[in-house]
C-alpha cells in the first residue's frame, strides 16, 4: 500500500500503523522504540501484521478519526451490506498497551475475516500460539500477546483466524494487549468503556487548543498527530513512529526516526505553545533538559524516548524493506554527529520556556551559561550539518545562524530577566558571528545565501534566518534567497533540502522534496509580505497530505506520492508555524496595508 493508505492510532507511548484495508502493518510495543511485533510495512504479511475486513472486496472504503480524536473509523461498503472499523489505543496509566478494534455492522449481513500473526523483535520469532477462555495468548521470550474477544477462534502455525458475519446494529470486540510473559495476563477493559474514556480524553484535550488564527482545523489535526507521537511518561517527541520508510523508493536513505531530535525542538515549543499547550510544551523542554545535561561538549542531536544515548544502528537483513527499499536500520548512527546548530536549539528551547513561564528557574541559569561559553570555544568549527550528511565537515551556513542564535538568546534572557552575565563579550560574539556569516556565507553575485561558506550550492536550511530573527524578513538578501532556493531548489513547487547531486552528502541516489522546507517557504513568504503567494504553495501542500490529514517526511514529485517514515512530526510542526506565520503576517497587512510584513 502507499503511505497515503495509512492511518495513525497510539496511546501517547507507542502506535500503530492502520492500512485502508483493515490491515495493520506497523506496531511496536511497549514503547515507540521498542521491536515491532507487526512489521509487514516493512516486508509483506508473513512477517507480522493484523487483518480484520470483509471476506469479500469492498465496492467502497472511507474513513475519517473521530471528531477531535486519534480514534480511527473505517467504514466498508460491499455487497453484502456495511460495516464500520473502529481503531484506538487507549491511554495506559499503570496498565498494559493496548490495542483495540470494533467492528460495527452497519446493514445487511457482511461476512468478515481476523487474521492475527504477531512475530516479535522485527519479525524474527515465531511465538507459541494456544487459546485461552476469552481468546488465545502469543508467547516469545520475554513477550506475551493476549487477544481478548468472545468471536469464535482458530489456532494454526503460529496464527490466530476467524471468520464471522457482522449483522446490522451488531458489535464484535477484539482486544491485543502486550505484557510480559513471566507476569500474569492483565485485566483486561472492556472495550466499550475503553473508547468512551479515549474519545472523552481526546476531547477534553483538543478542547484545551486555544488557537484561532488560519486553518486552524489543520492546525488542530497536526496537534493531535503531535501529541500522539509524544511519550505522556517522559515528554519526548519522536520524530516519526517508524523506521526505514525510503526518502526515495528503492533506495537506501532508509533511516530509524523513533528518536527524539534537538533539531524538533524549538519548533515543538512554537506549535504546542500556538496551540495553548504549555504544559505539553514545558514537559518537552524539562525531556531535553535531563537528555542534554552534564557536559556541553557531550551534547548529541538526538537522544531515546528516555533519555538514551547510545542509539548504536544495525541493519535487519531479514526484512526486504518497504517496496524493496533496503536496508532496514534500527538505531541511527547519526546521533554520534558534531551538529553546532543543536546548542542554538537549546538556547532557544530556554528562552521560550522562560517566555511562557514569565520568568527564568535560577537553578537552571548555570546550565544555559554552560552551553554559551562551550560554543565560545567551538563556533568557528566546521560540522556536519543539520540534515546529518554522511558526507565531509563544513563550515554550514545555518549552522553559524544557529551559533549565532546561542548568543542572541543569552543576552535576551539576561537583560530580560535581570541575570549577572558577560553581556557585552556575548554582544560582541554574536555581532562577530553576524558579521562573518554575511561576508561568507551570501553570494553577492547570486544574491542567496549559500550552503556553506565559498560554496555555490544553496540549502533550503538558510530560509530559516528570517524565522529565528538573524536578519529582518523583509530584507533584501532575504527576498533573493527565498527567490533562488524557489527556482534552483523547486520541484513543481515544492522545495528540496539541497541538490543530491551537488551535495557530498556520502549517500547514493536521490531523495523525495522535504516537505518541512516547504513550510519553512510558506513561513519566509508570509512574513516577506508575500502573502498570497504563502497562502497559494500552503494550500498546495494540504493537498498532498491523505484523507486523514497524514504527512510523511517527504514528497516524490516524479512518483506523485509521499515518501519516508510517517507520518512525521518535522512535517507538522513545520505546518503549525506556516499557518502561524500567515496568521502573523495578515494580521499585520490589516493594520499597516501599506508595510505589512512585520520583523520577527
Amino acid at each position: 500500500m502507499l503511505l497515503e493508505d495509512y492511518g495513525f492510532i497510539g496511546d501517547l507511548q507507542t502506535s500503530a500503523l492502520v492500512g485502508r484495508n483493515g490491515s495493520i502493518d506497523w506496531l511496536c510495543m511497549p514503547a515507540f522504540d521498542s521491536g515491532s511485533c507487526f512489521a509487514s510495512l516493512l516486508g509483506g504479511p508473513e512477517h507480522g501484521r493484523w487483518l480484520v475486513a470483509p471476506t469479500a472486496e469492498p465496492v467502497a472504503v472511507t474513513r475519517r478519526y473521530v471528531e477531535g480524536t486519534l480514534v480511527l473509523e473505517t467504514e466498508f461498503e460491499t455487497a453484502e451490506g456495511a460495516v464500520r472499523l473502529i481503531d484506538f489505543m487507549p491511554r495506559r496509566g499503570s496498565g498494559p498497551p493496548r490495542l483495540i478494534r470494533i467492528v460495527e455492522g452497519l446493514r445487511g449481513r457482511v461476512p468478515m475475516r481476523m487474521h492475527l500473526l504477531v512475530r516479535p523483535d522485527y519479525a524474527s520469532v515465531t511465538p507459541w500460539v494456544e487459546a485461552v477462555a476469552d481468546g488465545a495468548v502469543a508467547t516469545a521470550g520475554p513477550d506475551a500477546f493476549h487477544l481478548c474477544t468472545t468471536v469464535p477462534l482458530e489456532i494454526r502455525a503460529g496464527t490466530v483466524d476467524s471468520e464471522f458475519v457482522a449483522v446490522e446494529s451488531g458489535r464484535y470486540r477484539f482486544a491485543l494487549d502486550r505484557y510480559a510473559s513471566f507476569e500474569p495476563a492483565p485485566v483486561v477493559e472492556d472495550a466499550e468503556s475503553a473508547l468512551a474514556r479515549t474519545v472523552e480524553w481526546w476531547r477534553d484535550w483538543t478542547g484545551r487548543c486555544t488557537y484561532k488564527g488560519a486553518y486552524r482545523d489543520e492546525v488542530l489535526r497536526s496537534l493531535i498527530v503531535l501529541k500522539g507521537m509524544t511519550d505522556e511518561t517522559t515528554g519526548a517527541i519522536v520524530a516519526a513512529p517508524t523506521t526505514s520508510l525510503p526518502e526515495a523508493l528503492g533506495g537506501v536513505r532508509n533511516w530509524d526516526y523513533r528518536y527524539c531530535w534537538l533539531r524538533d525542538s524549538v519548533l515543538a515549543l512554537e506549535a504546542l505553545l500556538a496551540g495553548g499547550y504549555t504544559g505539553e510544551a514545558l514537559a518537552f523542554r524539562d525531556f531535553l533538559l535531563r537528555a542534554g545535561t552534564g557536559d556541553p561538549a557531550d551534547v548529541q542531536i538526538m537522544y531515546g524516548i528516555r533519555g538514551e544515548r547510545r542509539l548504536t544502528e544495525f541493519e535487519v537483513d531479514h526484512l526486504p524493506g518497504y517496496e524493496g527499499s533496503a536496508p532496514v536500520r534500527v538505531g541511527n548512527a547519526a546521533a554520534e554527529q558534531f551538529q553546532l546548530d543543536v546548542y542554538g536549539e537549546v538556547l532557544s528551547v530556554a528562552y521560550k520556556g522562560a517566555e511562557a513561564l514569565g520568568r527564568i528557574e535560577v537553578r537552571m541559569w548555570p546550565r544555559w551559561q554552560a552551553v554559551i561559553e562551550h560554543v565560545e570555544k567551538i563556533w568557528r568549527d566546521p560540522d556536519d550539518g543539520i540534515w546529518e550528511t554522511r558526507g565531509p565537515r563544513r563550515d554550514f551556513t545555518q549552522s553559524k545562524v544557529m551559533a549565532w542564535v546561542v548568543f542572541d538568546r543569552a543576552v535576551r534572557i539576561a537583560e530580560g530577566f535581570g541575570l549577572d552575565a558577560p553581556l557585552e563579550r556575548w554582544k560582541r560574539t554574536r555581532d562577530e558571528i553576524h558579521h562573518e556569516i554575511c561576508e561568507r556565507g551570501y553570494d553577492p553575485v547570486r544574491g542567496t545565501f549559500t550552503q556553506y561558506y565559498g560554496s555555490t550550492e544553496l540549502d533550503a536550511s538558510v530560509l530559516l534566518i528570517p524565522l529565528v530573527g538573524f536578519l529582518p524578513p523583509t530584507d533584501d538578501r532575504v527576498t533573493s534567497t527565498i527567490d533562488a532556493i524557489r527556482s534552483e531548489l523547486g520541484r513543481d513547487g515544492f522545495v528540496s533540502r539541497y541538490s543530491t547531486t551537488d551535495t557530498d552528502d556520502g549517500l547514493p541516489g536521490d531523495e523525495g522534496q522535504f516537505l518541512a522546507c516547504s513550510f519553512w517557504l510558506v513561513s519566509a513568504l508570509a512574513l516577506n509580505g508575500r502573502v498570497d503567494e504563502a497562502r497559494a504553495l500552503f494550500e498546495r501542500l494540504l493537498g498532498l497530505a491523505n484523507d486523514l490529514g497524514l504527512l510523511a517526511e517527504e514528497y516524490d514529485v516524479q512518483a506523485g506520492r509521499q515518501v519516508g517514515n510517517f507520518p512525521q512530526a518535522f512535517s507538522h510542526l513545520t505546518l503549525v508555524g506556516a499557518a502561524f506565520a500567515i496568521t502573523v503576517a495578515e494580521r499585520a497587512q490589516a493594520a499597516d496595508p501599506v508595510d505589512g510584513a512585520p520583523a520577527v
